[in-house]
Order: C-alpha cells, then sequence, then structure tokens
C-alpha cells in the first residue's frame, strides 16, 4: 500500500512526498533544555509493569492455537528469558532503591516499594500461567505429535537402565555434593544455575549429620537429553537432568536416607557497577567486574513446588530474600532450557514456514560500489537478506581501492563472522578503526574478547565516550577511486550480528551520499578524538539533538494542526518512556494531530483519555519476528519525513547514550519504508494488540475474510519461499 493510505488512516489527504526535510520550527541553543510543560502523574503508566505487560503479550504466542506448536514452546521459553533480565536488572534496580531508602517516585507517581509490591503480584501471576500453559497444553499437544518429556514414575524399564547408564558414565564423575556443616558452608551459588537441595537422615563414614547438602550441576552438562528413539516409545522423547539427578541422588550419599531433594535456581543482581568518573582504564575495570556480575545480590529465589516448608525457609535466609521473591515452579526451574527443543525435532509442520531472505534488485549481480554511486540501497531485515552488509564489509579485505574503515559494535556475537573479516582486513594492513561498546548488556564479554583480538592485528580500538554507551550502529568505507577519496556509509537499526538479523526486524540504509557521509565521519571524529561536536547536514545525533529536533517536528505538526492543516505522526519504536516528549505528544493530540504509536514494549503514555489524548493511538504487535526497527514519520505539511533510528524515546537514549537518527532522503525509498515499515503495521488484524487508555491491551480479532498480519506479508512480499 502506497503512502496514501496513510491519510486514509488520518481520515486527511497527504500529499505525495517530496526529499526536503527541512522544518521551520527554530531549535534551542545547544545544550539547553526545551521548555517542560507539566503532566500529572496519572497520565504516566509505569515502566516496570508494562514490561510484564509486555510478557503476557509474548506468552500469549504459546496459547495462540494459530501458531505452529514448536513456536509455541519457543514463545514460552522467551518468557523466561525475558523474566530473567527483569529480575537482573529492573527488580534488582527496585531493590537497591528500596535498600538505599529512596523515596522518590517514578514519572507515573509511585514510591519504589509500591511498585515493587505490584511487580511481586504481576511476576507470580504470569508465572503461574506460564506453568499451567505448558504443563496442561503445550506439552500434551506435543505429546500427541510424539514429542514427549517422561517424567521418573513413566521411565520403562529399558529406559531406566540407559539413563541409569547415562548417570554413571557423564554425570556423576563431574559432580561434587557438598554437606552443609561447620567445615562446609553454603556454597557460592552461580547466577541462574541448577542447583539441588537435599534432606538426609543418618550418619555418614565420619559421624556426621547435618541434614542437609547442596549439589550444584554442573554448567558443561546438558540439561536436556534426548532418547534413542529406540528405547524411547516416540519418534523424540528428552529427559531432564533434573529429572535423572533426582532418581540418582541417593548415589552420592551411601549408606545414608535422601529424605528430599529439590531443584533450585536463584537469579541475581546483574547490572555491573563501574566508577566511571575514577577509573582510568575502562578494559581493565569492566573485567574485574564481570565475575562479580555471577555472584550479585539475590533478587529472586525459584524452587520446586514439592520443596519443604523447612528448605525453603533455610534457602530464603540463605540468600537474604522475603517470601515475596519466592516462586514455586510446577517444573524445571528454567524453561529457558527448552528452546533447543525446537532446534532438534525435525517436524517443519511444526514451525513457521521457512522462506530465503530476498535481495533489492538494484544488488542483483552488480557491483555495490557501483550501484551506490547512482543510488541509495534500502534493506528490510529479515525479509531481505543481511549478505550485503557482510560483503559490504568483506570489501575492505580484498579490494586494493578500500584504504579504510570504520565501524561501531554494540551486539555482534561470540562467532561473528563480521569481526573475523575485520580481523582479516587489519591483518593485511588496512586502517580499521573499531568503536567497540564495553558496557553493553550481557554482551561485555564478548566485546571484550573482540577488541583484543582486534587490538593484536593493528586495529585501532576505541571504547566510545565514558558515560555515554555508544548504541549507534554505522560503518563507513574509505576508497580511493579515480585520484580522490570517496566514502560510503551503512546504518542501521539494528545490531551488527547475523543471527538476530534473522530474527528481528530492523531496516539498514546503505549510501554514498556525500553529506550524509560527512555526517557519519564526524560522528567516528567526536568518539575517537577530542573537541566539540561539529555541526551535521541530516543526522540527528543522541545526546547534543536528537531530543530537540524530536520536540520540533512534534510541535511542529502541532503548529500544522492549529492552523487547520493535516497533521499526522507516526512512530515506531520499542519503548516509549521519556516524559517531555508524552507531553509534546498530549500536547499534539490536543492540537488535533493524529497519532499512531507502534510500541513493541513498554510504553508510558496513555492513549484514547478526552482533552488529553484522543487522538493519539496506541498499538502493539508481536508474531514470529521481534519487532526493533525505529521509523518516525512527520506528515510536515505535505513533506512527509521519514526518518530510520537507533534510538528508542526513552531517557538513556536521548541523553545517555551516542544514538543515530538519519533520514531516508530517496524518495522511492521513503515510500518504501512507509510501505513495508509503518503501513502494515497499521493494518495488522493479526498479531496487533491495542492500549486502552487504562493502560491495559486488547488483542485485535480480524473479522470474516479481512486478516491482514504485517509480517505474513512482508515474508511473502520479500523473502523467497525455500
Amino acid at each position: 500500500m502506497e503512502s496514501e493510505g496513510l491519510g486514509k488512516t488520518a481520515e486527511r489527504v497527504i500529499s505525495p512526498p517530496v526529499t526536503d526535510l527541512t522544518m521551520s520550527v527554530s531549535l534551542p541553543p545547544s545544550g539547553q533544555p526545551v521548555n517542560r510543560r507539566t503532566t500529572l502523574p496519572a497520565q504516566y503508566l509505569n515502566r516496570e509493569l508494562g514490561l510484564l505487560a509486555f510478557n503476557r503479550r509474548v506468552l500469549s504466542q504459546a496459547a495462540d492455537e494459530a501458531v505452529p506448536l514448536l513456536e509455541r514452546l519457543r514463545f514460552i521459553t522467551i518468557v523466561s528469558s525475558n523474566l530473567d533480565e527483569f529480575f537482573e536488572v529492573r527488580v534488582a534496580g527496585l531493590k537497591e532503591q528500596i535498600k538505599l531508602g529512596l523515596p522518590e517516585p517514578g514519572p507515573d507517581g509511585r514510591a519504589p516499594t509500591e511498585v515493587f509490591d505490584a511487580v511481586c503480584r504481576e511476576s507470580h501471576a504470569l508465572v503461574a500461567e506460564q506453568y499451567q500453559l505448558l504443563n496442561h497444553t503445550v506439552l500434551p499437544a506435543l505429546a500427541a505429535q510424539g514429542i514427549v518429556f517422561p517424567k521418573r514414575e513413566e521411565w520403562t524399564a529399558p529406559q531406566r537402565q540407559w539413563i541409569r547408564d547415562y548417570f554413571f558414565r557423564e554425570v556423576l564423575p563431574v559432580l561434587t555434593p557438598i554437606g552443609l556443616d561447620p567445615a562446609h558452608p553454603f556454597p557460592r551459588v552461580f547466577n541462574k544455575s541448577l542447583n539441588f537441595a537435599v534432606e538426609l537422615e543418618g550418619r555418614d563414614a565420619f559421624g556426621r549429620n547435618s541434614g542437609a547438602a547442596i549439589v550444584q550441576a554442573p554448567r558443561a552438562l546438558p540439561r536436556l537429553i534426548r532418547l534413542a528413539e529406540s528405547i524411547a516409545g516416540a519418534p523424540y522423547a528428552f529427559v531432564f537432568l533434573s529429572s535423572i539427578l533426582h532418581a540418582h541422588m541417593d548415589e552420592l550419599f551411601a549408606g545414608m536416607k535422601v529424605q528430599g531433594c529439590y531443584q533450585f535456581r536463584v537469579t541475581r543482581n546483574s547490572d555491573l557497577f563501574v566508577e566511571e568518573e575514577e577509573i582510568k582504564n575502562l578494559h581493565t575495570a569492566l573485567q574485574g567486574e564481570l565475575f562479580h556480575r555471577h555472584f550479585g545480590d539475590a533478587v529472586r529465589l525459584e524452587v520446586a513446588d514439592n520443596c519443604s516448608q523447612r528448605m525453603v525457609e533455610f534457602l530464603l535466609q540463605q540468600f537474604n530474600l522475603r517470601d515475596a521473591d519466592l516462586y514455586r515452579v510446577d517444573g524445571p526451574v528454567n524453561l529457558y532450557r527448552l528452546r533447543e527443543v525446537p532446534d532438534q525435532v525435525e517436524r517443519p509442520d511444526l514451525k513457521y514456514p521457512p522462506f530465503v531472505p530476498g535481495l533489492p534488485p538494484a544488488l542483483d549481480g552488480g557491483d555495490m560500489f557501483d550501484v551506490l554511486k547512482k543510488q541509495d540501497i534500502l534493506l528490510h531485515h529479515p525479509f531481505q537478506s543481511f549478505l550485503p552488509v557482510i560483503d559490504f564489509i568483506r570489501t575492505t579485505v580484498s579490494d586494493p581501492s578500500v584504504l579504510a574503515i570504520k565501524q561501531t559494535v554494540y551486539r555482534t556475537g561470540i562467532d561473528s563472522e563480521l569481526m573475523e573479516i575485520l580481523v582479516e582486513a587489519a591483518r593485511k594492513g588496512k586502517e580499521v578503526t573499531v568503536v567497540v561498546e564495553l558496557m553493553a548488556r550481557f554482551d561485555e564479554e564478548a566485546n571484550l574478547n573482540w577488541a583484543a583480538r582486534l587490538e593484536e592485528v593493528g586495529a585501532h580500538v576505541v571504547y566510545g565516550v565514558v558515560g555515554h554507551k555508544t548504541h549507534a550502529k554505522m560503518a563507513l568505507v574509505v576508497r580511493r577511486e579515480e585520484g580522490r577519496l570517496r566514502r560510503y556509509v551503512h546504518l542501521s537499526t539494528g545490531n551488527y550480528h547475523p543471527r538476530t538479523a534473522r530474527l528481528y526486524t530492523d531496516f539498514g540504509l546503505l549510501t554514498a551520499n556525500e553529506e550524509m557521509c560527512a555526517d557519519v565521519n564526524e560522528v567516528f571524529k567526536q568518539l575517537t578524538g577530542l573537541g566539540r561536536a561539529g555541526k551535521m547536514k541530516h543526522v540527528w545525533q543522541s545526546p547534543f539533538t536528537l531530543h530537540k529536533r524530536i520536540v520540533a517536528a512534534i510541535r511542529n505538526e502541532a503548529a500544522q494542526a492549529a492552523q487547520g492543516q493535516p497533521a499526522r505522526i507516526i512512530a515506531k519504536m520499542n519503548a516509549l518512556l521519556e516524559p517531555q516528549i508524552i507531553e509534546e505528544l498530549y500536547a499534539a493530540s490536543a492540537a488535533g494531530v493524529k497519532i499512531d504509536l507502534l510500541v513493541r514494549g513498554v510504553c508510558a503514555l496513555k492513549p484514547g483519555i478526552d482533552g488529553l489524548s484522543n487522538n493519539i493511538r496506541v498499538r502493539s504487535v508481536i508474531g514470529r519476528f521481534l519487532e526493533h526497527s525505529r521509523i518516525f514519520y512527520f506528515h510536515d505539511g505535505g513533506a512527509e519525513n521519514v526518518y530510520l533510528a537507533s534510538a528508542d524515546w526513552m531517557d538513556r537514549n536521548f541523553f545517555r547514550r551516542i544514538e543515530l537518527c538519519f533520514p531516508v532522503l530517496d524518495a522511492a525509498l521513503k515510500r518504501r519504508v512507509i510501505r513495508e515499515g509503518l503501513q502494515p503495521y497499521l493494518d495488522d488484524t493479526s498479531q496487533a494488540w491495542v492500549m486502552n487508555a487504562d493502560g491495559s491491551y486488547e488483542r485485535l480479532k480480524p473479522r470474516r475474510g479481512r486478516r491482514r498480519s504485517a509480517q505474513e506479508e512482508l515474508v511473502f512480499t520479500l523473502g523467497i519461499p525455500a
């Protein structure tokens, strides 16, 4: 659907696109705040509760019978992974505020203790729903398809013998049971590791009887073991390591009676603390902190639902936790381990249909740099291939015309082909500069390792700006062509991570536009050198201009609406939290601007409130792929300005990170972003959830014959059936 569809949605006619992206609203001087309005706390939604609401929407995919069965299982594991990070970071932060006695409420007016109590209620309800769905819906449905997880009491004699042999051969030699007595205090328990609390009766060879022991499952052992079909009684049968250990726990305590054996798992505060103003070497400081992450303060205890009250109280005491921090679960304490199952089961009929990501026609057999001299290239992942980005970087190795490459790295993975290419380019004498963000949460260790490898081969490795995460996604290649230097740039809404490029929706832009390339070069100068920030022609940058420019763009639409002119804002992002942006959107709505917000995750704005936000609609699309692209559309008197960005509308992205927001200058590509990145999501009647004025969400139900799914349509139109 062309951009005229946006006008119909807004009940206005939109003029044809043009390439002039200049807006007439003046900005305050750099470094000065934009004037604020005052919004009541009741007009904001809570961030933590919004994150839990997002995970409820994800879990609903597991309950949806229209979703392939193995994918439903995968969604259950995604919720577990999300909740782990939620507790490691968000709940840990709440606990720190409470411990330090910081009563300062958030924008929604709730004090930390009030938020924590609400989070506990919602989290317990969500976890209970998750296990109920797994045990009573998904697992029985899998069993009907020949994919089973036999329990200990269900093992046949051949299965029991095979499992016993496996225990003595693969498990027992690496176990270290720890009896608790004055000489053996409670061991340090690794963050999110699988452990067993054992209640014992009797005395050992030394006459000891503490009555309790701890058994830690080595991280090297697989948590799921597949049984051979010859003894499984089904095409696919999996046994949990926890079940194997339960069945043979008495083998670890000869001559004593095991009264009870209970799996447990503790989640710890995993936010790294680095005093950035005092450190002299961020690399060294971070290396020292990484080890301590595994043993931070406990924030959650998960135990088997049959765990005795005596043992529960003992564990809570050991980890300095309260009853509110306890989660009794009916099944494995770590459901994320089930993520391995869909990959091990060869049942295409129970998974999403495969497809081959497409390629832009302009790149079909042509030299990339020759193409970029004539036109920009837009890539829409995962529907279009990430290979052109890899090829763009790969040219730095073998192309004699390439002199240098500069690239940012936020998340790239442990085994990244792109990073290997950069290492090889540096080894061959190219000028390679890599800005590595060492503080990318949960990717710090991988980034440290890549930084070390790059430095070993002579690459210039810098760590950005202390106090500001480098979250911008950009790469710049310099070539010598016909006696002059020419620059080429790749900008993106997503990370340089080939695996997530197959799972996340993102846009990438390849361009040789000299002004855009000059802007990107200016950002690299800031990151690698010293000096004041220079002015840029097209790119909006955090922490300097992005917030001001977004505010100005919103106010411009409000001014247009106040004059009776068509006015429209569409913004797609992962999160909307920044208070002033919310205030500006409320004001624009009151002025008559039609606003559509596609916010995948947490949104603190309340839509549809008379006199405040009745012109604002908020929807969240949850489907096969993780919606990750950030797209900002402003009508601007018919210019239809379209921007792509690395930044969400959050405080951290505006003020504590280095982010880029860049325009799509080419009119045809601009229409593509609207046609592929916005309109299908506004029309989605299958995977879309609409937010109500109270912050609750309702899933849209398609009318007969009117089912629309943005992601399915994009797979069909941009991808190639496998």
